[in-house]
């Protein structure tokens, strides 16, 4: 019998908040299933180390290693040392878009690539700590000052030796930004995240982000990968998944809430990121035991 404790998705946890930064510092808990949240996530190893199950490839980071993946695609810590620690983040995509990154790196992370880099050296755990602190400081300047120093030294990054998994082709930039960072990307990232549980559609998003609908899904499917639908239903779809995870939680309402006009629509697009109806996952979620996460979270809320 298999006795180990695994990591369950919280109603309150990374999936319910698809449009707040949220940074940790955590012994985290193995999943046993894969889940999905509309950030991109940054795993700093502190100790040990940590194997994932990506959707296409799979990724083992050691002590030392910094890496990205996104999180819109279904994945899951299946196994880690006995002495994990680590810390980063989940960025919204309004944060991530405003990252100088090398290159065509953002299209490729938002397709499902992972960066790796071990190009680390002693002060990251201790800024990774303090930046986890400073954001469950209660302090808003503090909280920004961990966002913005945690978004510098991503953009570092650039400057040594990284690999895109599955390819594990270690690159160099050369000195260009990415040609797909735009600021209508970032506004038009900050309206759906306002307004993604309401009745919104590709022309509110374009009126928002003061440019042409097409244009706005032209820009928004290059830079991301997604159609501009496909991206409003992935954070109805994260925060539908969280609260499907409440005992009280009735389906249709949990549709409507998370912004879905109809029962059928959300059971069709949450079939096709999950591979199982509402239904099933939350009755699946319900005969596992209750378990908190190993680990500790603390959210910034803040989009300047």
């Amino acid at each position: 019998m298999d006795e180990r404790v695994y990591y369950e998705p919280l109603a309150n946890g990374v999936e319910r908040l698809p449009t707040e930064l949220q940074l940790f510092h955590a012994s985290p808990l193995v999943m046993r299933t894969p889940h999905w949240h509309a950030q991109v996530e940054v795993n700093f190893i502190v100790k040990g180390w940590a194997h994932y199950k990506m959707s296409g490839h799979e990724a083992k980071f050691n002590a030392g290693d910094l890496a990205l993946f996104w999180g819109g695609q279904p994945h899951y810590l299946d196994s880690a040392s006995d002495d994990l620690i680590y810390a980063g983040g989940h960025l919204p995509l309004v944060h991530f878009f405003r990252l100088r990154l090398p290159p065509g790196v953002q299209a490729k992370l938002m397709q499902g690539a992972t960066l790796v880099t071990g190009a680390t050296d002693a002060s990251d755990p201790i800024n990774f700590e303090r930046w986890y602190d400073y954001a469950r400081s209660g302090d808003l300047m503090k909280s920004s000052v961990a966002v913005d120093e945690l978004l510098l030294r991503l953009e570092r990054i650039r400057f040594s030796p990284y690999a895109l998994l599955p390819d594990s082709l270690a690159l160099h930039d050369h000195g260009e930004l990415d040609p797909h960072t735009s600021p209508i990307v970032v506004r038009i990232c900050e309206f759906i995240a306002d307004n993604f549980r309401e009745d919104i559609d590709s022309i509110d998003i374009a009126v928002a982000a003061d440019v042409h609908p097409k244009y706005a899904m032209t820009v928004f499917k290059k830079s991301t990968g997604m159609t501009l639908n496909d991206y409003v239903n992935l954070l109805r779809l994260s925060y539908a998944q969280a609260l499907l995870m409440r005992d009280e939680a009735n389906v249709l309402q949990v549709a409507m809430d998370s912004g879905f006009g109809s029962l059928s629509a959300f059971n069709k697009s949450f079939r096709k990121i999950a591979g199982t109806s509402p239904s099933d996952f939350r009755r699946e979620l319900r005969t596992r035991p209750s378990v908190s996460p190993n680990g500790r979270f603390a959210s910034a809320s803040l989009f300047g």
